[in-house]
């Protein structure tokens, strides 16, 4: 197969380098707003650059994948369905609520497929929670617990262009909440906090959040983020049910220090950050797209379900700038 890719910074240097040693890859190409980057990404690892997206676009592709600015994700969804492509775009859909749901309402009559990258979705551990959930093995489940907490802060010039917490970091929770139980959220009530850098601030955004999501069968999700979790990256999704309770992110790199007497867990070194600790699910989710490329499979993520987990971003922020609970029907309209 022939396959394109746009934007070639951290993750689409990693996706390319990724694609090039899958088995059924031939060729890929790449694109990049600074051509002089993809020309020296391409020939790093042995690919493919061409000048602009519209060169790739028609150079005779089987697939194409995005990892460009999230402000461009949406017209480039737009442009690969013009081409008939079947494509993968790294999270968000994009950059507001308006453009997607133009996308998710764009695609769901096309005959090619939209892949949207969450990769939580196939990492071991959550696809162990969702099937222990799905399997009825725990009982009811009464509680999720998620959180995702940043070793350090991103670099400044990222936020006024990320979104915003919920939409840029707490939406990889959201996201995996709905997958590892199958449901929706109904309800939110979020809150955040500013004490570090004040570039946050500046930006109109938080530094740590907290939120409480009400799924449709009562099930109740807390969800909690910072970007100030200096002992190290910190992922994990809890499922407490009226059988059995689970635990996704408790290994050894777990980077919490205990104080009970006698304890030496966890002694690893704990993740530096998402790149090191989904390295295995990152190859994973473009070995899925390429079956999805082939015919094998139905969409791991859709559009749809970008637009789901952005609902949920939204009203959590609507939420912490009004101080009240949010329906998900009320951005949802």
């Amino acid at each position: 197969m022939r396959i394109g890719l746009v934007g070639v910074g951290r993750i689409g240097a990693f996706h390319a380098a990724t694609l090039k040693g899958l088995d059924n890859v031939e060729q890929v190409v790449v694109a990049d707003a600074d051509s002089a980057r993809a020309q020296a990404v391409a020939k790093e690892l042995g690919l493919e650059a061409v000048a602009d997206v519209e060169t790739l676009l028609g150079a005779g592709l089987d697939g194409v994948v995005i990892c460009a600015a999230t402000s461009a994700h949406a017209e480039l969804i737009g442009r690969a369905q013009d081409a008939g492509l079947t494509t993968f775009c790294e999270k968000p859909v994009a950059s507001d609520l308006a453009g997607t749901r133009l996308i998710a309402e764009r695609v769901a009559d096309r005959t090619a497929p939209v892949h949207i990258g969450f990769q939580r979705r196939f990492d071991a551990g959550f696809r162990a929670a969702r099937a222990a959930v799905t399997s009825g093995s725990l009982g009811w489940i009464h509680t999720i617990r998620a959180n995702t907490s940043d070793a350090t802060p991103p670099h400044p010039a990222y936020i006024p262009t990320s979104g915003g917490f919920f939409r840029d970091c707490s939406i990889h929770d959201f996201d995996a909440v709905r997958f590892v139980t199958g449901r929706e959220v109904v309800s939110v009530y979020a809150v955040g906090q500013n004490r570090g850098a004040a570039f946050f601030a500046e930006s109109d955004d938080i530094d740590a959040a907290a939120a409480v999501l009400t799924m449709d069968d009562g099930t109740i999700a807390l969800i909690s983020g910072s970007r100030y979790n200096a002992r190290g990256y910190d992922v994990r999704l809890e499922a407490l049910g009226s059988k059995d309770s689970v635990c996704v992110g408790m290994d050894d790199r777990l980077p919490l220090r205990s104080l009970e007497a006698g304890i030496g867990f966890p002694a690893g070194k704990p993740y530096a950050d998402f790149m090191e600790r989904f390295h295995q699910a990152y190859v994973d989710e473009l070995v899925a797209f390429m079956d999805l490329v082939a015919g094998r499979i139905e969409t791991p993520c859709s559009a749809q379900d970008g637009l789901q987990a952005f609902l949920v971003a939204e009203a959590c922020d609507l939420s912490r700038r009004q101080g009240r609970p949010v329906r998900l029907a009320e951005v949802g309209k």
